[in-house]
């Protein structure tokens, strides 16, 4: 049996150690023939047009590229002409219509970095962490057009651990799309892929982040601040007022202890200790402006904080809802 012909979408450092398996390992099962990818936007201070980490991947394995800025008819035709077997879709960042997904003979398959139905939508992995599941894992499903709705064919499940932020949890799902696909590509291939409805009934919903989201509410509980602190690590990252200053934190957890929203009640061996409405958040990792992220103790030693300052709360907007959010 031929390898499958894959054309890969994506824009995301999430999908490259899947692609680094399929033109490797892999290869004898699938071959990526073309990517499609957002066009190079600007980066950094600088703003300099940078072309993103799964362009660099596909140019150093001299693979076509297409960055289209909208999905058109041109754009399917150019799809079209590839005569791809499949769509392999992991963050790409555009919606795709109906004829688009058609257009490969085994259809259309996505990457969602979820347990679905839980957490459909832009943000997936930060929601699962700030939600404080101890569990989460990456769906490989159809494309339909309702949001992250398609049947589900397998999942291939990942540990978050209590201190996890973010970062780890993508690393560790950005690792299982390999297993996921080697158990899945060859039952494709041979038709034997079977997809499963989700229970749409017990479907939750995630929006795309902003700064703003960083924002923290000491009248809320230690144990909820600490697990969307890391969860919005290591963006867009919660941030306070602290003496003149906007520190950002970066890691956190929730202790015993008592004293009023905000107020900082001391240090420990690890971290930072702020009151909240119900025990003590302790922050283990904090950044100054121009600064590093810096392990607690290291960060209090060039910025000291007294106990007793107490720090302002703002308002936090929900990351998870029953419904679709309205853009």
């Amino acid at each position: 049996m031929r390898p499958l012909k894959i054309v890969f979408f994506g824009s995301d450092p999430i999908a490259l150690p899947l692609l680094d398996w399929l033109a490797g390992a892999g290869r004898d099962g699938a071959t990526v023939t073309a990517v499609f990818t957002q066009p190079d936007r600007p980066v950094g201070r600088g703003r300099k047009i940078t072309p993103n980490a799964i362009k660099q991947w596909a140019l150093a394995h001299g693979l076509p590229v297409h960055q289209p800025e909208k999905i058109t008819a041109a754009v399917r035709d150019g799809l079209a002409a590839l005569q791809p077997d499949v769509s392999l879709v992991l963050a790409y960042g555009h919606i795709l219509t109906d004829d688009f997904i058609a257009v490969p003979r085994l259809g259309t398959l996505n990457l969602h970095a979820s347990l679905l139905p839980k957490f459909r939508g832009a943000s997936p992995i930060q929601s699962a962490v700030a939600a404080g599941e101890s569990i989460t894992g990456l769906a490989l499903m159809r494309i339909v057009r309702e949001l992250d709705a398609g049947p589900v064919a397998d999942v291939e499940r990942v540990p978050i651990a209590p201190l996890d932020t973010a970062r780890e949890v993508e690393a560790k799902l950005a690792a299982a799309g390999v297993p996921l696909l080697a158990r899945n590509l060859p039952r494709l291939a041979a038709g034997e892929l079977a997809f499963v409805p989700q229970a749409h009934d017990q479907a939750t919903f995630c929006r795309r982040l902003t700064p703003e989201d960083g924002a923290i509410d000491f009248t809320r509980p230690a144990r909820e601040l600490a697990v969307r602190i890391n969860g919005l690590f290591p963006w867009p990252t919660c941030r306070v007022p602290l003496m003149g200053q906007v520190v950002k934190f970066g890691l956190a957890d929730a202790i015993a202890g008592s004293v009023a929203p905000g107020e900082v009640a001391g240090t420990d061996d690890t971290g930072l200790l702020i009151g909240t409405g119900d025990g003590l958040l302790r922050v283990r990792r904090l950044q100054r402006p121009g600064g590093r992220m810096l392990p607690a103790a290291e960060f209090l030693r060039g910025f000291p904080v007294p106990a007793g300052t107490v720090l302002p709360s703002a308002a936090m907007r929900p990351l998870v809802a029953t419904a679709p959010f309205r853009a």
